[in-house]
């Protein structure tokens, strides 16, 4: 490209941002620029905007009486007792309440053996569900759901991962199948 048509671009450039700018230039601001007309403002009707002590001081002596009803909830309390004595019997249980720990966790999967590689690994156990065979270590998880804890010759322990519950599942002998 030629000098003589950089410069014609150049000037043309020029002309379109002046242009731009006198035309933005003559519109009145939203935003409260330099001619921005204050007359369509609309001030607050406040008769005295000094700051009102006395209200203040009587809105902080006040004090909060609770009328038993929890204020960050949505629950409505229950209704007052209408047999209308007004005595009320001692709040608390009535006599010793019975806490129903949860159930322990149950693995989905059969522990019927255990074993170690010869190398000196840690003990392996073996697991069945149906007919997929799972070889799990310490540490290990079962089906996303179990923590292998610990595998012992008897029995292997195990923590449920979402509860944190604990539970142990005895070693299972299978009994051989038909002779062939």
């Amino acid at each position: 490209m030629s000098e003589k048509k950089k410069l014609i671009w150049l000037g043309a450039l020029i002309t379109v941002a002046v242009l731009v700018w006198t035309v933005q230039r003559a519109k009145p601001s939203a935003a409260g620029g330099a001619n921005s007309n204050f007359s369509d403002i609309h001030l607050l009707a406040v008769e005295n905007p000094q700051l009102q002590r006395e209200k203040m001081e009587i809105a902080q002596r006040t004090e909060y009486k609770s009328s038993g009803r929890n204020i960050f909830t949505e629950i409505a309390p229950p209704p007052p007792d209408k047999k209308g004595t007004g005595d009320k019997a001692p709040a608390g249980p009535a006599g010793p309440v019975a806490v129903q720990e949860p159930p322990k966790p149950q693995l989905p999967a059969k522990y019927f053996g255990y074993g170690t590689i010869p190398n000196g690994t840690a003990r392996r156990a073996f697991l069945t569900n149906g007919d997929d065979v799972y070889i799990v270590g310490e540490g290990d998880t079962l089906l996303g759901r179990f923590r292998i804890v610990k595998i012992s010759s008897g029995n292997i322990e195990f923590e449920e991962i979402s509860s944190g519950r604990r539970n142990t599942a005895p070693l299972e002998e299978q009994s051989a199948g038909p002779a062939t």
